[in-house]
């Protein structure tokens, strides 16, 4: 008997897993058709680190505009800046005297795969396992999380949930490595298809910043 409830209750975690593939494609779908009719975004987001032992929460505001750019300006609890320009990607700390420049396609960073949201999104092709985590807590009632592991980054996370409102739109993003750390992003205050000039996304470094290349842009 033991060996039977664990058993039984494996069998019912998958069988509702495969009842709620359908219900997450549909949901996935609705995501992408939103997402590929927009140009631009803006929005707030708080992101939130965890693994090896550290801890510790950031925020800022968060730029995306096609084809494949954007700003993360982080304010608190100190300034930094992550801009991409569909090429490269660029990483700077006020008052620090160099900057990194990594090329977008051998970039591994967990903020890389939200560059290619507008546009191009395709969540059902991009995620193996995509299903509804109805275990997880939503931010709100009437929010759905969706879970998968993205085919790109499947030797490194174990799992990715993303949780959609009912407007169709991201508000929050957790990425779980398979080495337990755990990144999450919320999402807020987003305002869609505003005007953002193409300067917002080119990085020019300060005076007296070197400008170095390298694999990780990481703080």
């Amino acid at each position: 008997m033991r060996r039977i409830v664990p058993f039984l209750a494996l069998l019912a975690s998958t069988f509702g897993w495969a009842q709620s593939e359908p219900a997450a494609e549909k949901i996935a779908q609705r995501v992408d058709r939103k997402y590929n009719q927009l140009q631009t975004i803006r929005m707030e987001f708080v992101e939130t680190y965890s693994g090896g032992g550290r801890e510790r929460t950031e925020s800022g505001t968060l730029w995306l505009k096609q084809p494949g750019r954007m700003r993360w300006e982080y304010k608190q609890p100190r300034e930094k800046l992550f801009v991409a320009d569909g090429k490269n990607a660029f990483f700077y700390v006020p008052g620090e005297r160099q900057a990194r420049r990594a090329a977008i396609k051998k970039l591994d960073d967990v903020r890389s795969p939200l560059r290619f949201l507008l546009g191009k999104a395709k969540l059902s092709k991009e995620m193996n396992g995509l299903h509804i985590a109805d275990t997880v807590t939503t931010l709100r009632p009437g929010n759905v999380v969706l879970a998968g592991v993205p085919k790109h980054m499947a030797d490194r996370v174990q799992q990715v949930l993303i949780e959609v409102a009912p407007s169709n739109q991201i508000v929050r993003l957790v990425i779980e490595d398979v080495d337990g750390t755990v990144t999450e992003f919320r999402f807020s205050d987003i305002a869609e298809n505003v005007m953002l000039k193409d300067g917002l996304f080119k990085f020019v470094p300060p005076k007296n910043v070197e400008l170095v290349e390298a694999q990780e842009l990481a703080d």
